[in-house]
């Protein structure tokens, strides 16, 4: 129960922590941006909340800056302890999600850590037939995740723990570019 407490207050967190900065001297050429000196990776997050959950804190800076083709080798066997520590779901051998996926093959699709997207598909986080083919913005990713660490293999395990119960952005989404909603 304590690591699964852990986990919702590592998935709330990032939810209602924020920074602002009114720092917008960025320096400018020709009214473009000078982009240059030297840059550094702060944070992998292909995919929302698993770097968050799965990667370990004192593992947190490596992940961070580890290139996704090499992230599976490096962190696989850390998400699938860190999965079977905090998911019922995934408590016996064997045991399995919604796609069928044990601990080792679940977490060998987590620990690369990019947003796969279909060139000439359906592209969706999940819609109940297509899954991880890209992510549109109404996709409820949380939930998805959610259910697939918690929800056992037809989505029926742990209940209270298979959805963030966030069903929709509190505005609505733009019909055309730049699509996202408006700012309050």
């Amino acid at each position: 129960m304590k690591n699964i407490k852990l986990f919702l207050a590592l998935l709330v967190m990032p939810l209602v922590a924020f920074n602002c900065s009114d720092d917008d001297d960025m320096k400018m050429e020709n009214g473009l941006p000078n982009l240059a000196g030297t840059y550094m990776q702060e944070d992998q997050m292909g995919r929302p909340a698993v770097n968050t959950v799965f990667v370990s804190p004192s593992s947190k800076d490596m992940f961070n800056v580890t290139v996704p083709s090499m992230q599976n080798a490096s962190f696989q066997s850390m998400f699938q302890a860190n999965l079977e520590g905090l998911s019922p779901a995934f408590a016996n051998a064997g045991d399995t999600n919604a796609l069928g996926l044990d601990a080792a093959t679940f977490t060998s699709v987590l620990a690369t850590d990019v947003l796969n997207v279909s060139l000439d598909g359906t592209t969706t986080f999940y819609d109940g037939t297509n899954v991880l083919t890209g992510r549109n913005l109404s996709d409820d990713v949380i939930t998805v995740e959610l259910l697939l660490i918690f929800g056992g293999e037809d989505f029926s395990e742990n209940p209270g723990l298979s959805d963030d119960n966030v069903d929709a952005n509190d505005k609505p989404f733009l019909a055309s570019f730049p699509y996202l909603a408006s700012p309050w």
